[in-house]
């Protein structure tokens, strides 16, 4: 069985209740904090936690915001099917040029795939900044499986970190997570021997500096 609300459209018609509620709220950016889009992603986020619960309205149960500032959700919440959806906030300024943010650990996806029910969704916000005003331009609400490999990469921390390539080209494509894991896992397979070659490379570096060190005179 598959979540009704990401396998139709109703994941479309959240994203735009999101938009549109963003939108509907007075300016809530100081001058002083305008010019930074951490403040900015903050108050949205902010914003979001204390409504998203309205938001959902009868398509969710058991809604929750209480988490700790290093946990895999922003919020989560039962769907009427028993699905648990955990939902991490990312905004994108679109002023920016460039924006690579992180999404989850590899390790800790894979765990928390092994089990149906759960699913860990992407609520990506790109916005516009004029002043004080923050205008939603984009809103996509999916889990991290609709997101095509075409705009995703991973990086080396940890085991691996899941990331979006470049905010400004976000490249949707519903499909389903087994074949999703798969080509995380053919990914993996081409990143982990390249992690290995550049870690070859910085043993023999510091064998070099090893031995430059042995030939100095004292102790």
């Amino acid at each position: 069985m598959e979540s009704k609300i990401f396998y139709s459209a109703t994941h479309e018609r959240i994203a735009a209740a999101v938009k549109k509620f963003l939108n509907s709220q007075k300016d809530f950016m100081s001058v002083g904090t305008s010019s930074s889009p951490r403040a900015a992603g903050d108050a949205i986020e902010e914003l979001l936690s204390k409504n998203f619960g309205a938001i959902l309205g009868n398509l969710a149960k058991d809604y929750s915001s209480s988490f700790a500032r290093r946990a895999m959700a922003d919020f989560a919440f039962y769907d009427n099917d028993g699905f648990y959806n955990v939902v991490d906030v990312k905004t994108h300024r679109l002023e920016t040029s460039f924006n690579m943010p992180n999404l989850t650990s590899i390790e800790r996806l894979s765990r928390f795939y092994e089990d149906d029910k759960n699913y860990f969704v992407i609520l990506n916000i790109a916005y516009s900044l004029k002043g004080t005003h923050i205008e939603i331009k984009e809103v996509h609400f999916v889990p991290i499986e609709f997101l095509s490999w075409n705009c995703l990469t991973i990086g080396a921390l940890g085991w691996g970190q899941i990331q979006i390539a470049n905010s400004n080209t976000i490249e949707i494509v519903p499909q389903s997570r087994k074949k999703w894991m798969l080509q995380l896992c053919d990914a993996l397979a081409e990143f982990y021997p390249h992690e290995i070659s550049k870690i070859t490379e910085r043993i023999k570096h510091f064998e070099k500096i090893k031995k430059f060190w042995l030939k100095k005179a004292g102790a």
